[in-house]
């Protein structure tokens, strides 16, 4: 079972494809074949000031959030760190929940071009192991983004209360283009894998979902600061389930079916 059913992609969340035929990276190759194209915001339209003062506002928010923490960094402290108004700053951010979405953004236009490079390079090998690398390079994501991710993550929590008119649901981690991105890529290595013999058939939505799960902001917190995990635990643990779990599933397939035709 592949999973037909249709799943959101960044463009329907408001992602447009930029409309060159061949996507070029960052450092002028093509577009890996088989990686989705990535999607990037549609152009604020904003006043020349309002720009300026949003680009004020997130290098200083960075400086002090890498001097500081994010968590013994205020909204005030922002504002006159950036030399703003604190109205001016909270009519651009709500709360610094949005601050970190807004940064968040920029960190995930590099990691898409990041996963195109490690696509470029290992065009030929098998889909499970680019996975393995895929998976590899998104825990290193998140550790590196932790500390912005919490205020994301209480907002996430706060939006499964809210109702469909909230504000807040438009910040639901799986209705971001960057997830819906990362769930275009997932389905495609494990419908490569499928294609190429590495896995038997499989509910490809279901699976990526589940991965996807395991990937969220607020597990990943979840497994680092109250359970105590390495980064190493859980990027063994993912293998474990995603990668391990389903050829071991394949090989027993296989070996029951052996055992079948050698009773015949």
């Amino acid at each position: 079972m592949d999973g037909s059913r249709h799943w959101p992609s960044a463009s329907d969340a408001g992602w447009t494809l930029p409309d060159a035929d061949v996507m070029e990276g960052s450092r002028g190759c093509p577009w890996p074949s088989g990686l989705p194209k990535p999607f990037v915001p549609g152009e604020r339209t904003e006043r020349r000031d309002a720009t300026e003062h949003r680009r004020r506002i997130l290098e200083v928010a960075r400086r002090l959030f890498a001097e500081r923490g994010v968590d013994a960094v205020s909204m005030h402290q922002i504002a006159m760190a950036a030399g703003i108004g604190q109205g001016t700053l909270y009519r651009r951010y709500a709360h610094k929940g949005e601050l970190c979405m807004d940064l968040l953004s920029e960190r995930h236009q590099q990691f898409v071009e990041e996963i195109a490079t490690q696509y470029a390079a290992t065009a030929t090998s098998p889909a499970l192991e680019r996975l393995d690398g895929v998976l590899a390079h998104f825990v290193a994501f998140l550790e590196e983004q932790g500390a912005l991710l919490g205020p994301v993550a209480v907002i996430d929590k706060r939006d499964w209360q809210c109702n469909e008119a909230d504000n807040f649901r438009r910040f639901s981690f799986q209705h971001a283009p960057f997830y819906l991105w990362m769930h275009e890529l997932f389905a495609g290595l494990f419908a490569e894998a499928v294609r190429q013999g590495e896995l038997p058939p499989l509910d490809i939505d279901f699976t990526t979902d589940a991965v996807l799960a395991t990937l969220h902001p607020m597990f990943y917190r979840l497994q680092r600061q109250e359970r105590g995990f390495s980064p190493e635990r859980i990027l063994q643990g993912l293998r474990r389930l995603f990668i391990d779990g389903v050829k071991t599933v394949h090989g027993a397939t296989e070996l029951a079916e052996a055992n079948e035709k050698a009773t015949v």
